[in-house]
């Protein structure tokens, strides 16, 4: 199962259940992903949920860049992604490790964040002829614009630390203690009015919105189709420098 699901006093945990792939996103576990928020998004029993990885090592290691490069449809892949940012419930990020490029992504989504120290958080997309349809939207609202440009464009990564002193995440924990951690601030929002947590959320992300809907499908389909979004993803696969071509 590429998707493991736990519901305990009002809290949903997923678990993106592929450790010997880095918990990458193929298709598989996008729709996993989709189906676990959108059943959770009409049940009344979850209030808060919290989405974390399986592992030590990774969170999330972005999408399965061997699953592009061998023609998977990212529109499947995508599907995760829609639901994250559907949901009307709160969405806590439990970092278990790395998150980064489609994994940072789905963090990026999250409300909250709950980190251990070891974690790193980057949109290395540009190393690979792709961007950061996601993640590269959300995070200027999230941290100072230099620093989102810095991340953007040269697709390093920053670390926990460096991360909770911008504001990024809200916690640090010791890997023992962060699943703990994370359901304890779940709870305490779950002993809210469902309804009142719902209408916060909303407004607040009213505040950033996602862009220019028009202007991102049309950067996808340029960049997502090219040549180099083609040769990005082979290149990692068969472990070489890009060669890239600029079209």
């Amino acid at each position: 199962m590429e998707i493991l699901t736990e519901i305990t006093n009002n809290i949903l945990v997923i678990t993106l259940n592929r450790p010997d792939a880095g918990n990458a996103l193929n298709g598989a576990l996008s729709e996993g992903l989709s189906n676990a928020l959108t059943d959770a998004e009409t049940n009344p029993e979850v209030r808060a949920i919290v989405v974390t990885g399986a592992g030590e090592k990774i969170f999330c290691a972005g999408m399965d860049l061997k699953a592009f490069a061998a023609g998977e449809d990212i529109a499947k892949i995508g599907m995760g992604f829609t639901a994250l940012r559907k949901c009307s419930k709160p969405l806590i990020a439990a970092v278990n490790g790395h998150a980064l490029a489609g994994g940072f992504e789905v963090v990026m989504m999250c409300d909250l964040i709950v980190s251990v120290e070891s974690a790193k958080f980057g949109i290395p997309e540009v190393k690979r002829g792709l961007f950061a349809a996601g993640g590269g939207v959300r995070l200027p609202a999230r941290i100072p614009l230099a620093v989102a440009m810095e991340m953007g464009l040269t697709g390093d990564p920053i670390d926990a630390t460096r991360a909770k002193e911008l504001g990024l995440i809200n916690q640090v924990a010791p890997a023992a203690e962060l699943r703990d951690a994370a359901l304890a601030l779940a709870a305490r929002i779950t002993v809210n009015g469902p309804l009142a947590v719902q209408a916060t959320k909303q407004l607040m992300l009213d505040e950033i919105g996602d862009g220019n809907p028009q202007l991102m499908g049309e950067l996808q389909r340029k960049v997502f189709t090219s040549e180099d979004a083609k040769e990005g993803p082979r290149a990692f696969a068969e472990k070489r420098a890009p060669e890239w071509k600029g079209r």
